[in-house]
């Protein structure tokens, strides 16, 4: 079943509210394009150099907030006259990183992700130019708000510092990437709440691409350890492998790692003896020299974490690992969450 829960505009703003709510206010018209400022949110890009994988300076701040009532994710039905390529499976990823344009790189952000794709030149029915379809997503995205944030496409500079042309195919899923493409990247910020568009065309017989992403961390569906089971796989293996939720490429400690930490804690109370040595480590995405200094300042957090509940400093060392010792392939994101842990290991 193709998406029909908000409205998209076939050829006029009028038509994206119909049905689904005028906006409260009119938003102010958004930029073409944002400039690239100081650094704070933008992500580590992927594979490439690594002068490539140093944040942009992109903030998310300059896009204003929009004053407009956003239908629900992901916002956008299917456009008229077009039919859905994807099977209804394909659509919907409940937890994702995807690779868009942030002022002039390319970055990553993780959150809830909707695809969709379109054959634009049928034989029959409604026909698609390629600017017809990306200027229907820009005024159905500028109506609700949101502002164009890219200012490049896959130039040869901007493919070969991410890591190249395979890296990119690798990297952008949902959009068409090859030579010859066009894509777009546009930001909504609504409620707290940031929704990432990339909009894209090209390939022969010519296509049209949209991802529609709800940045959010993602949710911890594992349970914490408990005490007891710390000290027996410590016991047995000198060493346990534990998954606390951080925020997205900092050392901040989410409010939902307090049990783990908590748990580390009474284990450490309940034998005056231990001293464990915190390892942090990462998974592949990213600079290596930036993922041994992420996972060193994790490590650190949990520590700090457990001086705070009375625990001596003098048990406790910390290391920063990176992504040097994976547990499972980083080719997935299934791989990639197992590989993102502190570790506990047993000091003799």
């Amino acid at each position: 079943m193709r998406v029909s829960r908000s409205c998209f505009i076939a050829s006029a703003v009028a038509v994206l509210v119909a049905g689904c709510g005028s906006p409260q206010a009119a938003p102010a018209k958004a930029p073409d394009a944002v400039a690239v400022a100081s650094n704070t949110a933008a992500q580590v890009p992927g594979p490439g150099t690594p002068a490539a994988r140093e944040p942009t300076g992109f903030t998310v701040e300059q896009v204003p907030e929009s004053a407009a009532s956003l239908p629900p994710f992901p916002m956008f039905a299917v456009p008229d006259g077009l039919t859905s390529i994807l099977d209804d499976g394909d659509k919907d990823i409940g937890f994702d990183r995807q690779h868009v344009i942030a002022g002039d790189r390319i970055v990553a952000v993780e959150g809830k992700v909707f695809h969709d794709a379109f054959q634009l030149q049928l034989r029959e029915g409604r026909r698609y130019s390629e600017i017809e379809f990306r200027r229907n997503y820009e005024n159905a995205i500028t109506a609700l708000g949101g502002a164009k944030i890219s200012t490049v496409q896959f130039t040869g500079p901007v493919v070969t510092a991410f890591g190249g042309r395979e890296a990119v195919e690798e990297h952008f899923l949902g959009a068409c990437v090859a030579r010859g493409c066009a894509i777009d990247t546009y930001l909504i910020r609504s409620a707290g709440k940031e929704y990432w568009i990339n909009v894209s065309t090209g390939r022969i017989p010519l296509h049209g691409y949209v991802t529609v992403l709800e940045r959010q961390a993602m949710k911890q569906s594992l349970g914490y350890l408990s005490a007891d089971e710390m000290k027996a796989a410590l016991d047995a293996r000198g060493r346990v492998a534990l998954y606390i939720n951080f925020d997205f490429d900092r050392a901040t400690l989410r409010p939902d790692a307090t049990p783990a930490v908590e748990e580390i804690a009474r284990l450490l109370q309940a034998d005056p003896a231990l001293r464990l040595s915190i390892e942090g480590h990462t998974d592949n995405i990213g600079a290596a020299a930036r993922n041994r200094t992420l996972s060193a300042e994790r490590a650190e957090a949990v520590r700090a974490g457990l001086v705070a509940r009375g625990v001596a400093a003098d048990r406790l060392t910390t290391r920063g690992m990176g992504a040097d010792r994976p547990l499972a392939d980083n080719s997935d994101e299934a791989g990639r969450a197992k590989n993102r842990r502190v570790e506990l290991v047993k000091i003799a």
